[in-house]
């Protein structure tokens, strides 16, 4: 693994979870709002979300660096280059959704971002598999936390309508 590549992909990475938690609950958002929401009742506990980010930013540091270390490994820079813009959109879109949710309370637009986030994050798996199968795989976690996230966030819309 590249040092200098994981240095880069884990500053982007801790770049959007920081941007992301400067809107959430507890880091200036509005927890009584939050609380006092209507939330569907498969909503995991509060302390599942920090373990189960921290865990997904990880795997997404690692596991792009892998990605495109293997791209660039096999003459495939261009390849590296897509792959390193689809996951600045992808972190984007990641850390954009917390300020759609919690900062703006805008139930609507965060449905549809957590769908936009959903579709990059499948976009990653993909190209992350065609670079190396095992770094798809690793990566698959955070495209079905971000569906699961999807469908979370579209009942909250409805169920606060």
């Amino acid at each position: 693994m590249n040092s200098k590549t994981l240095a880069a992909t884990s500053l982007a990475v801790a770049a959007a979870a920081t941007a992301g938690s400067i809107a959430s609950p507890g880091r200036g958002g509005t927890p009584t709002w939050y609380a006092r929401i209507r939330k569907p009742s498969y909503q995991p506990p509060s302390v599942a979300f920090p373990v189960v980010w921290t865990t997904l930013y990880t795997d997404i540091a690692a596991t792009s660096t892998v990605t495109i270390d293997r791209f660039r490994e096999t003459g495939r820079p261009e390849k590296a280059r897509g792959f390193i813009t689809a996951l600045g959109v992808n972190l984007i879109l990641n850390a954009g959704w917390s300020w759609l949710f919690f900062r703006y309370r805008r139930l609507g637009a965060s449905a549809l971002g957590a769908a936009a986030l959903t579709a990059s994050s499948a976009d990653l798996v993909k190209r992350a598999a065609e670079a190396d199968p095992r770094a798809g795989a690793a990566l698959s976690p955070y495209a079905l936390w971000c569906g699961f996230a999807t469908v979370l966030s579209t009942h909250i819309w409805f169920l606060n309508r």
